[in-house]
């Protein structure tokens, strides 16, 4: 199993390279939490871009959470992103998707507090929006954050990523303008047996990091 990165800051400034072209474009990074922070702030700060959180809610099926009927992505205007063939095999009683989605925007309030304070989420209409996570699996959750990010109508949509295997890119490809992505090893395992240190981030780091990108600071 190759390591490719030492950790996500490492893995970051590698990623920032391969999006260097887009500093002219009047980027936005918007980075998956928790994880994705670190890998998004070298990006943000390489390309001299304001950096955000995208904060994505999945709402489970009754009594199946990890049956995933929709999305709701935090944002200027916060998206529902329904998928239609799930909700058709739940079947939810009257009333669930919507008493759902209103429990999923309170958390994502929680936790847009945690994170951000009263700062408000940043507009991406008309900017490129560069969505970047620390790796990708499965792609389900990346999904539905392009999908609401789309609604939103930047002028350009990227994905990047560090590592991600490649059947998963490309389910994804039809929810972006571009994907960039480092490496996609053949077998994949895991994203994390990539990295030498793959320690969860904590809520105290990622509000650290965002402070620190709001207030135009170096790397500390």
């Amino acid at each position: 199993m190759k390591i490719l990165f030492r950790d996500r800051g490492d893995a970051g400034r590698q990623l920032a390279e391969a999006l260097r072209r887009f500093a002219g474009t009047d980027p936005v990074v918007l980075a998956l939490p928790r994880g994705g922070v670190p890998v998004a702030f070298e990006v943000a700060k390489t390309l001299a871009a304001p950096l955000d959180v995208l904060l994505v809610r999945k709402i489970g099926a009754p009594g199946q959470e990890e049956l995933a009927l929709g999305a709701v992505v935090d944002g200027a205007n916060p998206e529902t992103v329904i998928n239609d063939e799930v909700v058709r095999l739940a079947a939810p009683p009257p009333g669930y998707i919507e008493a759902e989605t209103k429990r999923q925007l309170d958390e994502i309030e929680r936790r847009r507090q945690l994170y951000r304070g009263n700062e408000p989420p940043l507009d991406v209409k008309g900017h490129t929006a560069i969505v970047i996570d620390d790796g990708i699996a499965t792609g389900a959750t990346v999904k539905a954050a392009l999908s609401g990010i789309a609604r939103s109508k930047p002028q350009y949509l990227v994905l990047a990523v560090p590592v991600a295997p490649s059947e998963t890119l490309d389910e994804l490809a039809g929810y972006c303008n571009e994907i960039v992505c480092l490496h996609s090893p053949d077998p994949f395992y895991a994203v994390g047996v990539h990295y030498v240190d793959f320690s969860q981030t904590s809520d105290e780091e990622v509000m650290g990091i965002l402070a620190e990108s709001r207030a135009g600071a170096g790397p500390g």
